[in-house]
């Protein structure tokens, strides 16, 4: 496919986007004067949505691999924020489980984080959002059937 010279490649424009959306996450926490980053962020807002998950689906849900996923639990139970305990249903498996101060945290945090996502939607409709969603849910399940 031949591409204008004035365009950007997607990549470009996916990657120029990340930085300033996280830039405005990391600008956010430090005025707060909380210790996270917009990766321990995504690990207990599904915390927060959904309690006592096992490391593999929050790797899952947040598109990490393991030793990453198992760095950031080790740094949010060092903070107290999460926990792991032994399942119920089998001894061998942990589940992470957020803290009542981790709790406490992602409800101060999405107050917050909710302003960043208004910000980033300004100017835009419903429809922008359903469109952007389904062209960007159709370039990953694009690059992913390529694995």
């Amino acid at each position: 496919m031949h591409r204008n010279i004035h365009t950007k490649p997607i990549g470009y424009l996916l990657e120029r986007t990340t930085r300033v959306v996280k830039l405005s996450f990391h600008k956010c926490f430090k005025e707060l004067g909380i210790d996270i980053t917009p990766e321990q962020w995504v690990v207990m807002d599904s915390l927060y949505q959904k309690n006592d998950q096992s490391q593999k689906d929050l790797a899952g849900g947040s598109f990490k691999d393991a030793p990453t996923i198992s760095r950031i639990i080790n740094v949010l139970e060092k903070k107290n924020w999460v926990q792991r305990k032994a399942s119920e249903q089998d001894r061998r498996f942990y589940l992470i489980h957020q803290t009542k101060e981790g709790r406490r945290i992602t409800e101060l945090l999405q107050i917050e984080i909710s302003k960043i996502r208004e910000q980033g939607w300004k100017g835009l409709s419903k429809e922008d959002y359903e469109i952007f969603t389904r062209i960007i849910n159709q370039v990953f399940e694009n690059y992913s059937s390529n694995k």
